[in-house]
């Protein structure tokens, strides 16, 4: 398995580090690989149906018709 030296390190950030690997129960080394693995993770790329098929049902389309208020006189001034 492949090492990773990162060099350059604050001692501040050190210290934030085994913090958070105590606070997560793992040593050091474990959860600067954690970390790598968060950061570097690329979720599957969905398919366009399957992100269509992942949008929640939010209503008919009715919920969401347009309100002309240019009969009122309230709309005409929105771009002014």
């Amino acid at each position: 398995m492949p090492n990773l030296l990162v060099r350059g390190l604050t001692e501040a950030l050190v210290q934030r580090l085994r913090t958070q690997a105590a606070a997560n129960g793992r040593s050091v080394e474990a959860e600067h690989r954690e970390i790598l693995a968060q950061a570097l993770h690329h979720p599957k790329k969905l398919s366009f149906t399957e992100l269509l098929m992942s949008m929640p049902d939010v209503g008919a389309d009715a919920d969401f018709a347009r309100v002309n208020h240019d009969d009122e006189g309230e709309g005409k001034h929105v771009f002014d």
